[in-house]
């Protein structure tokens, strides 16, 4: 059986970020902006498998609310020209 890096996979799902933290980071990168070292910090403290769900929950939250405003704006008349 082959031996895991140091810092691997194992020790990642470790960390204890927190809640907070992750939604942040989360919410950074949809936003597209992030310095490297806040990068580098979030990566340091997160746990990659909260980081995973907690941006794939924040997808779903984001479409969902685009099309509960697409029928809304279509509903209303505002969009009829």
């Amino acid at each position: 059986m082959s031996e895991q890096p140091e810092g691997g996979l194992r020790d990642a799902v470790q960390r204890k970020g927190s809640l907070l933290q992750t939604l942040s980071a989360v919410g950074w990168s949809f936003f597209g902006i992030r310095r490297r070292s806040g990068h580098a910090e979030d990566m340091s403290q997160i746990n990659p498998l909260h980081l995973v769900l907690v941006g794939v929950a924040c997808a779903v939250v984001f479409v969902v609310t685009l099309i509960f405003l697409v029928r809304w704006v279509v509903g209303s008349g505002v969009a009829a020209g």
